[in-house]
């Protein structure tokens, strides 16, 4: 199985549990599988933009509970952007970005050479999760929106626990907010757009779990979970994304590339035969999309980001 970090859960491509895209990666699930790894690439590396100052007061916190760290291990690292903030948080320690498509893990490389980790990060391309228990021992283990990825939540921690060496810190994200990036009203359709296409993420996400190989059942606490994988002092903190209005070019870019997805899934029919969004829906999405319109996202100066994701740990006894 491909499974890797991806914009679910702090944000598929943006925000939290609640904002998943319907068919984001190739997992083999009944949704559309078939994806464009270079284009799936360009939307992590500008979410990993847009959400660099959070992600690196998260990691600065991390580094600060395992002084020491020798190696980190990155579990469905994506392009990387993790994985090269632990590798310039922590000098010492050797970084392992993990993850099943090659092409991605080409950008972590990249990005290790650009800004000067070469040397203390490298890639591995894993089937996940079949090969957890050949990546080796940790003293910190991050792994980022891939958890939800496998049928097992539960199973994936207790093989994410079994790395750790004594002392050490597994980091599961999961969880948040939903990204917001528009008001209630957007002058055009029915006011509410955007809680609306979080309630069609919900649904097309159940469908996802549901149609994974092996899927079990499980309560998302995720601290309780960590527990039961027989870590101790499990605990949360959540980092917020805040880019006010007016927008800059980058994150524009990146809400046009999320609501242009959701407008595409939201006319394509559910088991039901009826399309999730409404025709007044995808009506408003397309004046959304549309770069000559004063209410599209490329332009109105209303547009801002806001989001939020939740780091879970806790600790292997010593």
């Amino acid at each position: 199985m491909h499974a890797h970090h991806d914009g679910h859960a702090a944000g598929a491509p943006d925000g939290a549990q609640g904002t998943h895209t319907p068919h984001g990666h190739g997992h083999g699930h009944g949704h559309d599988t078939e994806m464009d790894w270079e284009a799936m690439g360009d939307r992590l590396e500008r979410q990993a933009g847009l959400e660099a100052g959070a992600m690196a007061e998260a990691v600065s916190w991390l580094a600060g509970r395992v002084p020491g760290a020798r190696r980190v291990l990155d579990v469905g690292s994506g392009p990387g952007g993790a994985a090269l903030l632990f590798a310039e948080r922590l000098p010492e320690a050797e970084v392992v970005a993990v993850d099943g498509t090659e092409a991605l893990l080409a950008r972590a490389r990249a990005g290790a050479a650009a800004r000067g980790v070469a040397g203390r990060l490298v890639t591995r391309r894993a089937e996940l999760p079949e090969a957890l228990g050949e990546l080796g021992a940790a003293d910190l283990i991050w792994s980022a929106r891939f958890v939800h990825h496998l049928g097992d939540q539960r199973a994936a921690l207790a093989g994410l626990a079994k790395l750790l060496r004594p002392g050490g810190v597994l980091a599961v994200v999961e969880g948040g907010l939903p990204a917001r990036y528009l008001p209630r009203d957007i002058g055009v359709g029915r006011p509410g757009l955007v809680t609306r296409l979080d309630a069609a993420e919900e649904e097309w996400f159940a469908a996802m779990r549901g149609d994974l190989p092996g899927h079990a059942e499980a309560v998302e606490d995720w601290p309780e979970m960590l527990r039961q994988a027989g870590l101790a002092g499990a605990a949360s903190r959540s980092f917020l994304v805040d880019l006010p209005a007016p927008l800059g070019d980058a994150a524009r870019a990146h809400v046009h590339d999320r609501l242009s997805r959701m407008r595409q899934a939201g006319a394509r029919p559910d088991a039901s035969g009826a399309a999730p969004l409404s025709a007044e829906d995808r009506d408003a999405l397309g004046v959304l999309l549309d770069p000559e319109s004063p209410l599209g996202i490329l332009t109105r100066p209303d547009a801002f980001y806001l989001s939020a994701f939740t780091v879970h740990t806790a600790r292997r006894p010593a």
